[in-house]
């Protein structure tokens, strides 16, 4: 018999699906910065700066050298940005997934799948409707099978 979540978790439970659904719309948007920043850069060879000659956005040119491309702009490099912004984030994500993921007492390969939103574009909103939809109707059709407890006098 597959283990159920404890009736005494189930606040803890929405509190880590809040948490998550928060992540994963945010590990989202951060995922699809980067694809569109990877095929920006290794596509038509740019980067994407801030604050430089350019001014407050633009694109520089990337060459290629003998140790591979190289940025020729100037500024703060926003493409760099939302490289290691992404990645941090995922641990969070990884995190959020990881709560919900314990806390719902779920197999290992869903904690995969959940896990997978953050590096396949797109998915992470199916997923994050998806697992909303699941738990709150499991946390739902759990508190209305329980029978009230009456008062004995």
């Amino acid at each position: 018999m597959p283990l159920e979540p404890k009736l005494v978790d189930f606040p803890r439970i929405r509190g880590a699906l809040k948490f998550y659904m928060i992540c994963s719309v945010i590990t989202g948007v951060m995922l699809l910065l980067l694809t569109v920043e990877m095929i920006l850069k290794y596509a038509f060879h740019l980067e994407l700066f801030a604050f430089g000659a350019g001014g407050l956005l633009s694109f520089a040119e990337m060459r290629e050298t003998a140790d591979g491309l190289e940025s020729t702009g100037d500024g703060a490099n926003l493409s760099t940005g939302i490289l290691i912004a992404h990645g941090w984030f995922y641990v969070v994500y990884l995190f959020s997934c990881f709560r919900v993921w314990s806390l719902m007492r779920w197999t290992f390969p869903k904690f995969l799948l959940l896990a997978s939103g953050g590096i396949v574009p797109f998915l992470s909103f199916f997923l994050e409707a998806r697992t909303a939809r699941e738990v709150n109707t499991y946390l739902a059709s759990r508190e209305a099978s329980i029978e009230p407890v009456e008062a004995t006098a």
